[in-house]
């Protein structure tokens, strides 16, 4: 059981999901959650599992019903949030100015789209069977949909203080390179061996992430503030570089279900040669 990709999909869906909560507290502390809507994910995020861990216990005991319920009625809930939180954000300032400066400077207009994607992801695994190579092919898909929004959250945030360290260019190029190597799959047939180049690609990202955490962690404890948390606030979001590693794992997933895929076809090619 612990050998499927979907089962590692879910456990996915659960953590990410609860794990969204200290972030957005952080995100909308920074205006003292002025708007009550902003409450609205930071409750769902810590609600959620609620709903889910019983579904991830359901899928394990083979209840299969209970598990397509729940999943679904927190994915549609998710899908809903990011949309609309996407809006919201939007609305700020960019819809007010439309100009490149307003989007830039307004709040992180993508954010709100990871709730979109693990929603999409939860409803993916109860509309998809998971031996189904198009499953692996959309896993593969929302996991590049998340390396493009850190390449946007990489350009937006960091234009923000015009990439005063060379180094902010770093997340950029990284995340326009997962996405170039993770959408070949998805436009044509690919060998085993270039799934191991990805998986190279991947490591990558997450030593991106890992590093990037630690710079903005060491920034926010060196700027000036009154408190710590009031650095961690106003200051670089120190969780946002570990969306690398989190995205990671999920292509991981992607790339591991889609390798059983081929190795399967190339049995069944053998076999079809040999008779």
């Amino acid at each position: 059981m612990y050998c499927r990709p979907l089962v590692w999909v879910e456990l996915f869906a659960l953590v990410n999901l609860a794990g969204i909560a200290p972030d957005i507290y952080l995100a909308h502390s920074v205006n003292y959650f002025h708007h009550k809507a902003e409450y609205v994910p930071l409750y769902f995020s810590i609600i959620a599992p609620v709903f889910l861990a019983p579904a991830f216990w359901a899928l394990m005991a083979g209840r299969m019903s209970v598990w397509r319920w729940l999943g679904n009625i927190v994915g549609a809930a998710s899908v809903l949030i990011g949309v609309t939180g996407m809006v919201l954000h939007l609305r700020s300032q960019f819809f007010q100015q439309q100009t490149l400066a307003s989007l830039v400077y307004a709040a992180p207009f993508a954010a709100p789209l990871a709730y979109t994607g693990i929603g999409l992801l939860l409803i993916l695994d109860r509309m998809i069977a998971e031996e189904n190579k198009e499953w692996a092919l959309w896993v593969i898909f929302l996991a590049l949909g998340g390396f493009f929004g850190n390449f946007l959250f990489s350009v937006s945030d960091h234009a923000q203080n015009g990439f005063y360290y060379s180094t902010e260019w770093i997340p950029v190029v990284s995340s326009a390179l997962a996405v170039g190597f993770l959408l070949v799959p998805l436009i044509m047939q690919v060998s085993i061996s270039y799934l191991l180049i990805c998986v190279a690609v991947m490591l990558l990202q997450a030593m991106v992430g890992i590093v990037g955490f630690a710079l903005h962690v060491r920034a926010n404890i060196h700027a000036s503030g009154p408190t710590l948390f009031d650095r961690f606030v106003f200051g670089a979001p120190a969780f946002a570089p570990m969306l690398f590693p989190d995205l990671v794992l999920l292509a991981l997933i992607g790339l591991w279900a889609l390798r059983r895929r081929l190795r399967e076809a190339q049995v069944v090619n053998s076999r079809t040669g040999a008779s």
